[in-house]
């Protein structure tokens, strides 16, 4: 049986506290410790505080042309979502990217001219972006993650703290005053609840100990964007928000470089592996991702927080966002809905759906704050009807296209 993450005291700012000091700081390494001193900004205005809130920001707002937004993880699944609905909102986007991929993306967005640009870069956490790359950018939108499975354990987690502290540092010396952060509920995952007031019990000794990558994984997204929001409290002149979403489903853009050929071992899905398991008789279906968002939903809340009319910190107060569906089903009528709508699937799927044991199909969330901080509202977001077609159609067309060029389906794994 798996040990149960340790519950500990949890002290100021929601930090847990390990032998009397918290533990956060103890995470960073040396070289980031001055990035947390003083701000040459007013700090009096402390971003704890939450007077009365301004009127909801419609997400449909009129961009300048010129204002151009930087984006991390732009190759990724959510990242080609957010990409995609900035340029059809009129930014203008910078992405960064490594490799193959930055040659990949900067293809596939040919069609959007001068107004997409990549900047090729070997390693987030280190790097230095060339101070012209920085010239016009009104926004930093960090969604890039070390991923489990892609990097050792035993280097996520700093990576992870790293990646973060180094592109917003960069951003803030540039004069960015719009930060957007892609964090995950998981995060928020407390003993006694979920809420943005909460926080993962999970600490780095007890991930790392576990060997798992997924506990891992949450102790890297808990760590760094407890590092962010020390460094937001010590620069209180940038707006800074957190999106901390459910598992992400959906379908692809045709700018995300989906797998070429299937694979067991592929992690290329993202979170769409998850459901992709549906389509197997003996298909591992993690229960837990019943609670999702659609990716197109969470584009939205990226694009819509660095919007002209958010609130600002000071009326607003911390804005550390839970986004998720406001519906959702369990595994049964998931397996009946797409045996329904898409009757030459239905033998080939999960075999036993009530065996899928669920705490929750649908996570319940601050919606006025949501509306109040990004201005959307439970009927802005997709239906799951809507939802669970797109996803299973946008998986098939790819499988599809394996079949075509001799391929063979098989289940990826979920280990």
């Amino acid at each position: 049986m798996t040990e149960q993450p340790p519950r500990g005291p949890v002290g100021e700012r929601g930090v847990r506290k390990e032998g009397g000091r918290a533990s956060l700081l103890g995470h960073l390494k040396d070289k980031w410790r001055g990035v947390f001193g003083s701000s040459p900004a007013d700090k009096s205005k402390s971003s704890a505080q939450k007077p009365s809130l301004k009127q909801p920001a419609s997400p449909k707002q009129n961009v300048k042309m010129a204002e151009t937004v930087l984006v991390t993880g732009a190759t990724g699944f959510l990242g080609s979502h957010v990409v995609l609905q900035l340029l059809e909102k009129g930014y203008s986007v910078r992405a960064i990217a490594r490799g193959d991929k930055a040659t990949q993306i900067r293809t596939a967005y040919g069609e959007f001219g001068a107004r997409f640009e990549v900047v090729e870069i070997a390693d987030l956490a280190t790097e230095q972006l060339p101070a012209e790359k920085w010239t016009g950018v009104s926004a930093l939108l960090h969604l890039a993650t070390p991923m489990p499975g892609r990097v050792a354990v035993d280097r996520q987690i700093q990576l992870a703290i790293d990646g973060t502290l180094n592109i917003v540092v960069q951003a803030e010396k540039a004069g960015v005053k719009k930060i957007v952060v892609t964090s995950s509920v998981g995060t928020a995952r407390g003993s006694d609840g979920v809420s943005d007031k909460h926080w993962s019990p999970i600490t780095k000794e007890y991930a790392l100990g576990s060997g798992n990558p997924m506990l891992v994984y949450v102790a890297s997204k808990k760590l760094a964007e407890q590092a962010l929001w020390e460094w937001a409290d010590a620069h209180p002149h940038v707006e800074v928000t957190t999106l901390n979403p459910t598992f992400l489903l959906g379908p692809f853009t045709k700018y995300f470089p989906v797998p070429r050929t299937p694979s067991p071992r592929d992690t290329n899905w993202s979170t769409v592996g998850f459901w992709y398991q549906l389509l197997f008789p003996d298909g591992a279906f993690l229960g837990m991702a019943t609670t999702y968002i659609d990716v197109r939903d969470a584009a939205a809340a990226h694009v819509a927080a660095i919007g002209p009319n958010v609130p600002a910190t000071a009326t607003a107060g911390r804005k550390r966002i839970l986004v998720s569906a406001p519906n959702g089903w369990p595994a049964t009528k998931l397996v009946e809905y797409i045996g329904k709508e898409r009757p030459a699937l239905k033998d080939r799927l999960l075999a036993h759906p009530e065996a899928v044991k669920t705490e929750a199909d649908v996570l319940t969330l601050d919606w006025a704050r949501v509306e109040t901080v990004l201005g959307l509202k439970k009927t802005d977001f997709h239906t799951t009807e809507t939802t669970v077609l797109d996803t299973v159609d946008s998986i098939t067309a790819i499988e599809d296209k394996w079949r075509a060029d001799g391929h063979e389906i098989v289940k990826p794994s979920m280990g």
